[in-house]
């Protein structure tokens, strides 16, 4: 108890903590040893001390934990089952063990909402709201909208809501919006200022009203948005894949990688990790195809979000991911048809990628944003993304292998599935069949606090590797000691050294809120520099007007030529790439800029305004403001007060 590894061989030591369900299993004192095996901590939180064993399974499950294996693909938010304990006191039920619930490394059980409520931020306290609404249709076809509304099952580890058990609904008791509404409105009343008012009229209206769940989460997501862009929101992308000390070919590939050009707007907001499958010539085309495929779509959609007057939908951004993975996967099977490729040696590729879009949006406090802190992800196979900040690692992706088929068609426990011979054997990649087969869930998360967005192949994440190591890894980049490009060698190197059977490909994403590093004004610039913007800004200008005058609305049409261009001899003529389609209610027509007569006015207004805010910064905080000047570049640095 409380070592991390072995004292006699340096085994890192499993400390798998478990939540023990029934009223029968709260009677059982702490200090207790169960069936030989599970140590009671505290109340229902049990600690196997024997996790390399299996847990004891009957050969016919249980109705009570059908739901738990139905509900696989939400493990993010919900517990799985781990597996069965006869009770004491000679009860003939069975206690059914949880695992994947909502405590810490050390066996305490992390606050609920109630706990954690008046600490929250604005942002945190909606999405909070919106990730509870999010389950309740998925439980409510199972019966278990109940969970939702036992305040003391709901707890929250950061950012992410998780609950500790299902509880089945009563079938004479039918639950609806109008019973979360009113648990609801406790919490709303002591909401933070920004976001009480819209809480409020959201939860009246589930309270008074039959209303849609459609309209709600619109609503929600709206103002989750509003709050969400008062945030600042900087991002360092770094990737690379390496073949691996004994591989001969490396059919990983990545974006960014270290051949990418990292200026290129979109390195900001994407990145990709796929892992191909097939060999040479084989999984290394496919791994290759998929990036540049995605790299194409992508460009097209952030393009059109971006030109959109209101907020384009998650549930539309989410049908558009699905549509250009399906894209992907019938490009790859075209190819191996074209080849008479069959059975095993068809080529394929897994992927994992990520996507911030960046909407613009009126904030809670009236200023316009140009960014939601929205975050797309969506994953093909068993590359992974976790999410990473200084107090914990959080598993984003749910693999598809055998194990989880068999837990998902309610066949088997996990743990159980896990002992099969082909576990981790692939059960969808893209390429290997009709994009109708494909199984995709597209995530979206908001990005509220400062953390780090991996994404690896296998490679990285076998043996549970980042699972065991990311304090190391991600820590110093989180606190400034390490760069984002170290950060993804040292992980590389962690792979070849632990795993090293296979490429490696990681990405990682720093993603900085926290506003105590930001500039809080714009600098004046030197005239020189002011000028040289206006003749760029008027040459921008004259190029959009020419450009507004010829160009006819772009679709993904345009992009399937771009793809023949990559000299991957794949014909793409029966495979068109989809256009982005945006509902007329979203649309708007294109603006003609206007803005160079009054450019001169407002450079004169800027300049001024913002000089007298500078002058007081140094006059009352001259250490700041020198500690500001430091992080401009070294011409606009001779510009500053006292400057060097």
């Amino acid at each position: 108890m409380g070592d991390s590894v072995c004292a006699t061989c340096q085994t890192p030591l499993v400390h798998r903590y478990l939540w023990a369900t029934g009223s029968s299993s709260a009677k059982i004192s702490p200090g207790t040893k169960v069936a030989h095996r599970y140590e009671v901590i505290s109340s229902q939180i049990w600690l196997d001390t024997q996790p390399g064993l299996s847990p004891d399974v009957p050969e016919e499950l249980p109705t009570e934990v059908i739901p738990y294996l139905q509900l696989y693909q939400e493990r993010l938010r919900l517990p799985q089952a781990y597996g069965f304990v006869s009770n004491l006191e000679g009860d003939t039920t069975d206690i059914l063990l949880l695992e994947n619930v909502p405590i810490d490394e050390t066996g305490n059980i992390y606050p609920t909402i109630v706990e954690a409520w008046e600490q929250a931020t604005a942002v945190r306290q909606v999405y909070w709201l919106w990730q509870i609404l999010q389950l309740w249709k998925p439980l409510s076809e199972l019966g278990l909208s109940r969970s939702l509304l036992v305040l003391d099952n709901l707890r929250v580890q950061g950012w992410c809501v998780r609950l500790l058990e299902l509880y089945q609904t009563p079938t004479d008791k039918k639950l609806s919006l109008q019973n979360l509404g009113e648990c609801w409105q406790f919490w709303v009343s002591s909401a933070k200022p920004s976001v009480a008012k819209g809480l409020q009229d959201i939860v009246q209206q589930m309270c008074e009203t039959e209303v849609e769940l459609d309209y709600i989460a619109t609503q929600l997501n709206n103002l989750l948005l509003a709050s969400a862009a008062e945030l600042p929101l900087v991002l360092k992308v770094a990737g690379s894949t390496d073949i691996g000390p004994i591989m001969a070919q490396n059919e990983d590939a990545c974006y960014p990688n270290a051949l990418s050009d990292l200026d290129e707007p979109l390195s900001h907001h994407l990145s990709i990790v796929c892992d191909g499958i097939g060999g040479h010539e084989g999984g290394e085309v496919a791994s290759k195809l998929a990036v540049q495929s995605v790299k194409l779509q992508m460009r097209v959609l952030l393009r059109e979000v971006t030109e959109q007057a209101v907020l384009v939908p998650p549930e539309l951004l989410q049908e558009q991911l699905e549509a250009s993975l399906r894209v992907v996967n019938n490009l790859i099977s075209a190819r191996n048809n074209e080849q008479k490729r069959q059975g095993r040696e068809r080529m394929a590729t897994t992927i994992v990628m990520a996507l911030q879009v960046p909407q613009r949006v009126q904030t809670s406090t009236g200023w316009q944003s140009n960014n939601t802190h929205e975050l797309y992800l969506a994953n093909v196979g068993d590359s992974r993304a976790y999410w990473i900040t200084r107090n914990y690692c959080q598993l984003l992706t749910v693999d598809d292998d055998v194990a989880m088929r068999e837990v998902r068609f309610a066949k088997s426990l996990y743990r159980k599935a896990l002992l099969r011979s082909d576990a981790s054997a692939l059960t969808q990649a893209l390429g290997t069949r009709n994009s109708e087969s494909l199984r995709l869930k597209v995530q979206r998360f908001i990005i509220e606090e400062d953390g780090i967005l991996l994404l690896c192949s296998d490679g990285l994440s076998d043996n549970n590797w980042v699972e065991q190591s990311w304090q190391d890894y991600a820590i110093p980049v989180l606190t400034g000691k390490l760069t984002v490009e170290d950060a993804v060698r040292n992980w590389i190197d962690l792979a070849n050294e632990k795993n090293g059977r296979d490429n490696t490909s990681v990405v990682l994403t720093y993603c900085r809120v926290s506003p105590e590093y930001l500039v809080p004004v714009t600098p004046a610039l030197p005239e020189e520099i002011i000028e040289a913007e206006i003749q760029k800004e008027q040459e921008e200008l004259k190029e959009l007007e020419e450009l507004e005058e010829l160009e006819e609305p772009i679709s993904f049409t345009e992009s399937s030529q771009a793809l023949l261009d990559l000299d991957l001899d794949l014909d793409l003529s029966e495979e068109p790439i989809p256009s982005f389609e945006i509902p007329p209610s979203l649309k708007r027509k294109p603006k003609r800029n206007k803005r160079l007569p009054m450019l001169g006015g407002v450079l004169a207004l800027l300049v001024g305004g913002t000089s007298l805010g500078l002058f007081a910064w140094w006059q009352f905080n001259p250490q700041g403001f020198q500690q500001m000047c430091r992080q401009l570049p070294q011409r606009v640095q001779q510009v500053c007060p006292g400057g060097k």
